[in-house]
C-alpha cells in the first residue's frame, strides 16, 4: 500500500501504519538520505494531508479557481487505503478503500488541484502569508491554509510491543495479513476497525481472537453479526494486552500475555500476529501550541464551520472530528473547508481593494 513503510525480513515486505509518534523518527531517517534542494513556493491555499477531506478541499478550492496545492503527507490517501470493502459510500454499494481514494486523487488532479509528494514538517501559522516547511527543503507559503491531516493509529503503549513492530506486530491487517496464512492471529480492540480487521484476517488466519477489556462490542452491529458468525473467529471479554512475546534471532512473535481484568489472572494466547486496533488519534503535533485543541488533539473549529481561531486557517476531517470520523464527513467537511477559504480570500481581496482606493 502506498501509504505504509516497508520493512524487510527474511526476504518478506511487512508494511505497517505509522505509530502515533512515529513521524517524526520517520522524516529524520529519509532526511538523512536526500539532498534537499530549496526553493520556495507560494500558492492562495495550501492543503496539508491527503484524506477525504483533503482531496474533496482540492476539488472545490480548484473549481473556484484558488489553484490550490495539496502536499499528500506521509500517508498519501489516508486511513481508506488501510481499509478493504467500503459499504457506505453513497453511490457505491461497494469499493475497495485505495480504490476509492485513487479516484478521488484524481478527481482532484482533474479539476485543477495541483498534487505534491512532500512531507510537511514545521507550519508557521502565526506570521503571514503562512509558511510551511517540508522534508523536500521546499518553502511553502500561502493565503489561506486548510488542515486536513486526519489521525494515525494509537498503540497499546507496551515496550514488547514496540519490539515486534513490523515483525508480528502491526496495525494495518490489509497491509500485513498476508504474511500469516494458516497461522493463528489476535485482534485487539472492540470498535468498528478491530471488528473489520479480524473478519477480514479470516481470509488468511486459520484462527482469529479478538481481544476485548469489556463485556460488549462498539462496532456496528451489522459488523458484530457478521463476527458472531465466522466460525474462524473467537471473542475473548474482560481480557487486557500485558506482553508480547516472541524470539530475538529472528525477531517474530510467538504469543501474547493477557490480563483477566475482573480477577488479575493471566495467561498466554499463542499467535504469529497481533493486530492492534484500539482507535486513532488526530495528527494535530503541526499545530501544537498555535490552535486550541480538545479531548486528546483535535483542532478546535468555530461551530458550523471549519474555521480555526486563527483567520485563514481552516481545518477539516478527523483532525477536528471526534464524533463522526466517517469518510463521507470528512469530504463533506473538505468541502466547508475549501467554501470557507473561498470567502476568506474574496473578504481579503475586497480590503485590498477598499483600502487602495481610500
Amino acid at each position: 500500500m502506498r501509504n505504509n513503510i516497508s520493512h524487510f525480513s527474511n526476504n518478506r515486505t511487512r508494511c505497517l501504519a505509522l505509530p502515533t509518534g512515529g513521524s517524526e523518527r520517520y522524516i529524520k531517517t529519509i532526511s538523512s538520505k536526500r539532498s534537499a534542494m530549496s526553493a520556495t513556493r507560494h500558492t492562495r491555499v495550501l492543503i496539508i494531508g491527503s484524506g477525504p477531506a483533503g482531496y474533496t478541499a482540492g476539488v472545490y478550492a480548484a473549481r473556484a479557481m484558488l489553484e490550490p496545492l495539496l502536499v499528500q503527507g506521509m500517508e498519501p490517501g489516508g486511513q481508506l487505503t488501510t481499509t478493504t470493502e467500503v459499504e457506505n459510500w453513497p453511490g457505491d454499494t461497494e469499493v475497495q478503500g485505495p480504490d476509492l481514494m485513487l479516484r478521488m486523487e484524481a478527481h482532484a488532479r482533474a479539476m485543477g488541484c495541483e498534487i505534491v509528494q512532500d512531507i510537511i514538517t514545521s507550519l508557521d501559522l502565526q506570521n503571514r502569508p503562512f509558511t510551511a516547511q517540508s522534508d523536500s527543503g521546499t518553502v511553502y507559503t500561502a493565503d489561506a491554509v486548510i488542515l486536513s491531516t486526519g489521525a494515525r493509529a494509537k498503540w497499546l503503549g507496551l515496550p514488547t510491543e514496540d519490539k515486534f513492530k513490523g515483525f508480528g506486530v502491526s496495525a494495518c491487517a490489509t497491509c500485513d495479513g498476508f504474511f500469516y496464512r494458516g497461522q493463528e492471529i489476535v485482534v485487539v480492540g472492540g470498535g468498528n476497525t478491530a471488528v473489520e480487521e479480524a473478519l477480514f484476517l479470516t481470509n488468511f488466519a486459520s484462527k482469529v481472537t479478538l481481544i476485548h477489556r469489556r463485556d460488549e462490542l462498539r462496532a456496528e452491529k451489522i459488523l458484530q453479526q457478521r463476527l458472531e458468525n465466522n466460525p474462524k473467529i473467537e471473542t475473548l471479554w474482560f481480557h487486557e494486552v500485558e506482553e508480547v512475546f516472541g524470539t530475538d534471532s529472528p525477531l517474530g512473535v510467538e504469543g501474547i500475555r493477557v490480563r483477566d481484568v475482573r480477577n488479575g489472572a493471566i495467561s498466554e494466547i499463542a499467535a504469529k500476529g497481533v493486530f492492534i486496533a484500539i482507535g486513532h488519534a488526530p495528527a494535530s503535533e503541526l499545530v501544537q501550541g498555535q490552535l486550541e485543541t480538545h479531548n486528546g488533539g483535535y483542532v478546535v473549529v468555530e461551530p458550523g464551520t471549519t474555521r480555526t481561531a486563527i483567520p485563514g486557517v481552516f481545518a477539516a476531517g478527523d483532525l477536528t472530528d471526534h464524533v463522526y470520523r466517517q469518510a463521507v464527513t470528512s469530504s463533506g467537511m473538505g468541502c466547508m473547508a475549501a467554501l470557507d477559504a473561498e470567502r476568506f480570500l474574496a473578504a481579503a481581496h475586497d480590503m485590498q481593494d477598499i483600502k487602495a482606493a481610500e
